[in-house]
């Protein structure tokens, strides 16, 4: 009777047990899945938010592409490099001159140093005008004569700090179609702040111009180095710059950079 008994609170003791396992085991899976469901709301909210304060936007009167820097706000002279690509736009005729530059760059960017190389796409007397040339503010950009570009072909630019010592930059630009190209080393004391692949309606003879009808134009191929760091759009903190006339009207549109950061388009009106 008691060996009876006594296999049968074990028994009891053994299911009880077997429940409890039953039970922690589902507490843990239904904790899991929280968890997880959890981590995906958060990722969801925290992913806009943080894509936010890597890419601000920024107004101007005269500038429409992206710019990048070490910290979105503290920014440091530790930009050593500029590198991009794009092709050469067919410009139209609105009734009146206008005008349009591609380039890259180095500062410029609420201060007072740039550095910058790019193409030219004017309308100006009825006529198309092309062309490819250098500017280090505050002097005047520098046509250059030995290389003729037309529409549809591509240009491969580049600015590198080559002593830092002596503050010598090397900028080259490259007609790829053709295979014309410039090189050359210059002394230039750049704020080194930031690094920009725009799009611009220039400021001639003092007045900022009419942009000229450019169609389109693809930034590709873009790199930049950051205090010995090699990378894209997406990889230090980025401003896209979004050009508006007087009125605020929007003068054209500035796609989001690719996946890869390597690219983003710039489209008239």
């Amino acid at each position: 009777m008691n060996k009876f008994w006594s296999e049968a609170i074990s028994m009891k003791q053994l299911r009880k047990k077997k429940k409890w396992k039953t039970n922690a085991i589902f507490l843990i899976a239904l904790w899991i899945i929280l968890l997880l469901a959890s981590l995906t709301i958060l990722s969801s909210v925290v992913t806009p938010f943080l894509k936010t304060l890597q890419t601000q936007d920024l107004v101007s009167f005269d500038w429409a592409g992206f710019s990048v820097a070490s910290d979105a706000l503290l920014q440091q002279p530790v930009v050593d490099a500029v590198k991009g690509s794009w092709i050469v736009p067919n410009v139209s005729d609105l009734g009146a001159d206008t005008f349009s530059a591609a380039w890259v760059g180095i500062g410029g960017e609420s201060e007072a140093t740039l550095i910058q190389v790019g193409s030219e796409h004017d309308f100006v007397r009825r006529k198309a005008v092309y062309g490819v040339w250098y500017e280090m503010l505050p002097a005047d950009s520098i046509t250059i004569p030995n290389i003729n570009v037309s529409p549809g072909d591509r240009i491969s630019a580049s600015i590198v700090l080559v002593n830092s010592d002596t503050n010598e930059w090397q900028i080259e630009i490259e007609d790829v179609t053709s295979g014309q190209r410039f090189s050359q080393i210059f002394s230039y004391n750049s704020s080194r702040l930031t690094a920009e692949w725009i799009v611009e309606r220039p400021t001639v003879n003092n007045h900022l111009t009419n942009l000229a009808n450019f169609g389109s134009i693809t930034f590709n191929e873009i790199t930049t180095q950051i205090q010995g760091v090699t990378g894209s759009l997406q990889s230090f903190p980025t401003h896209k710059i979004l050009m508006q006339d007087r009125q605020n009207n929007p003068l054209v549109t500035v796609s989001d950079f690719s996946k890869n950061g390597s690219s983003f388009t710039v489209a008239y009106g």
